[in-house]
């Protein structure tokens, strides 16, 4: 057995080198971002909340060691598309998926200093950058979602509604690659608009102060929903203040008038941006919830 052992210790190597390795940063945009703006000065870093970002990148989680499951999601934090809630809403959800097997992908997004459609195409290209490099980072390419909370909800279901739409193509070669989501899981998300139940900041962070209607409806993604739409969980509180448990509503209704395999939590009690806090009685439990839908689409099982 002793002569084979160069050749097992070389493949031990080759599989090591091929898994995602934590805190891995990939830019988006190797190519050059479009629409870059000099000038914009360097992104600040705040209590776990990024701002003023120039660059986007993803950085990857990988799975727990023994329970690689080849379902691969992409985080996108909230924060009004103003700043990323990136500790809370970032990190701290992809160390909770890492534990279920999944390799996670925190999106660091560009915001208001650019607008639409800057966040969406970065959302579309990470989505086909994970897809093209599924073997590389040993995920399945057709396991591919898409997570979001608050604005980073508006984002990820910007992703799975909006996903073809010319505004999300740069002229790039991976532009061939398919840019929709397989499934989504969509936190507290932003989703309207519209008054009364839009989130206003968000709104004039991605749009202006006065956006275009054609743009507006747009960006409404309730009425962006189709049949292409992909599986979708949502999970909102009635106590929400910041972003209405109506947007949720609005966007589940939609899904289901398409024909779209959804299924809704609305929970009573919870504030906006609760993260995974655990003093928020039944709420709390949400991450228990998620996970078995995510087990009942067959998405934590062997590939």
């Amino acid at each position: 057995m002793q002569p084979f052992l160069p050749l097992l210790m070389s493949l031990t190597l080759l599989t090591a080198a091929a898994a995602p390795v934590d805190g891995t940063v990939i830019p988006l945009w190797p190519e050059g971002v479009p629409g870059a703006k000099p000038g914009l000065g360097p992104e600040t870093i705040v209590d776990g909340r990024i701002a003023n970002v120039s660059v986007p990148t993803l950085t990857v989680f990988a799975p727990g060691v023994d329970r690689p499951t080849g379902t691969a999601v992409i985080i996108c934090p909230g924060g009004a598309y103003q700043f990323l809630s990136n500790d809370r809403e970032g990190i701290q959800y992809a160390r909770w998926l890492g534990t279920l097997g999944v390799t996670t992908f925190v999106l660091k997004s560009r915001l208001q200093e650019f607008g639409h459609p800057a966040p969406l195409q970065d959302v579309l290209r990470a989505v086909r950058l994970v897809r093209s490099r599924a073997a590389e980072f040993g995920v399945d390419p057709a396991r591919v979602g898409v997570m979001g909370s608050s604005a980073g909800g508006h984002l990820a279901a910007s992703s799975g509604t909006l996903f073809d739409h010319a505004a999300g193509r740069t002229g790039a070669a991976l532009d061939a690659v398919s840019a929709r989501p397989d499934f989504l899981i969509l936190m507290y998300p932003v989703i309207t608009m519209e008054d009364p139940y839009a989130h206003a900041g968000s709104r004039q962070a991605l749009l202006g102060a006065q956006p275009a209607p054609g743009l507006l409806d747009l960006m409404c993604l309730e009425k962006q929903v189709t049949a292409a739409t992909p599986p979708t969980l949502l999970i909102h509180t009635q106590e929400d203040k910041s972003v209405p448990i109506e947007n949720s509503l609005r966007f589940f209704q939609a899904l289901t008038r398409a024909g779209v395999p959804a299924e809704f939590y609305a929970f009573e009690h919870g504030s906006h941006g609760m993260g995974m806090k655990p003093e928020f009685g039944t709420a709390s439990a949400w991450p228990k919830r998620a996970e078995e839908w995510l087990r009942d689409r067959g998405l934590l099982g062997k590939q």
